[in-house]
């Protein structure tokens, strides 16, 4: 269990990273991953690594700063992050978030939530039809795991 000192410890570098990366990225440069909407399906999320780092003092586990875009109108598919404990916090926009066995939320700026290791991500989506989210995600996770494995078929 991560207490509340290092907690608090891992948003500070999370902010100063994202502060620091988000600065010295081209926008163009962000923008490139971005998904755009067609027709018939809806836009969903993009994750960009922003600094990924081995914990020092706990052997197996690994450090990750993300910024998460989510364009106009996007929904990410339902997913999981495997074992890692997540932080998420709200950029940009309104977010709307479930995980199993919760009601549905929404986010606004500056709000924030965690996930437990092993949660169900069911609902993420950009609540705008005409504005993008952003959020930072933070992952404590196991070296080498993946962050995040969307559901098979979905």
């Amino acid at each position: 269990m991560i207490g509340p000192r290092i907690a608090g410890s891992l948003l500070a570098v999370a902010t100063l990273t994202t502060a620091t990366a988000c600065a010295s990225l081209d926008p163009s440069a962000r923008a490139e991953g971005a998904t755009t909407a067609t027709a018939s399906t809806r836009p969903t999320d993009h994750l960009e690594e922003l600094l990924q780092q081995a914990l020092p003092n706990v052997k197996g586990k690994t450090f990750t700063a993300a910024i998460v875009d989510l364009p106009p109108d996007a929904r990410a598919k339902p997913h999981r992050h495997g074992q890692a404990f997540v932080y998420a916090y709200v950029l940009e926009g309104t977010v709307r978030s479930q995980l199993d066995g919760k009601p549905v939320t929404t986010y606004h700026q500056g709000q924030n939530w965690v996930e437990q290791p092993g949660a169900h991500h069911l609902l993420t989506e950009n609540t705008s039809p005409v504005k993008a989210a952003k959020l930072l995600v933070v992952f404590v996770s196991n070296t080498g795991d993946s962050l995040k494995s969307d559901d098979p078929g979905s």
